[in-house]
C-alpha cells in the first residue's frame, strides 16, 4: 500500500482510489472511511473495544478502549477519536503484510 516519490511516502486509499502521503490517507480514512471501525460495549462488564478489518485479507484488529468513565456514550462521543486510531493501526497492518499492493500514481 505504500510508495515514494522522491523522499515523500504515498499509500493507496485501501476503500476507494485515494492516494496520499501517509498522513494525509490516515485523516481521509477517518473522514470518508468512519463506517468501517465497529465499536462494541459488552453491558455486564463495562469493557469497550473497537474493531477495523483488512479489506485485503480480512484480518481483525481490535482493541480495548479505556475511557476514565464507563459510559457506553462514550464510543459514539469519541467515535472519530477511536477511527483514527484503529485507522493507524490497520496502515502498520497494510505497510507490513501487503507493501506489495501499493503502486505509484500514473501521470494525468
Amino acid at each position: 500500500m505504500k510508495f515514494e516519490i522522491g523522499n515523500l511516502k504515498f499509500m493507496n486509499c485501501p476503500y476507494c482510489t485515494f492516494a496520499d502521503t501517509r498522513m494525509k490517507l490516515h485523516r481521509h480514512l477517518a473522514e470518508a472511511h468512519l463506517d468501517r471501525v465497529t465499536t462494541e460495549h459488552d453491558g455486564a462488564t463495562g469493557k469497550m473495544r473497537y474493531i477495523v478489518a483488512c479489506p485485503l485479507c480480512g484480518l481483525k484488529y481490535q482493541h480495548a478502549v479505556k475511557p476514565r468513565y464507563r459510559d457506553p456514550r462514550f464510543l459514539e462521543e469519541f467515535k472519530a477519536e477511536i477511527a483514527l486510531v484503529a485507522f493507524d493501526q490497520l496502515l502498520y497492518h497494510l505497510e507490513d503484510t501487503h507493501p506489495e499492493v501499493a503502486e505509484p500514481p500514473t501521470a494525468n
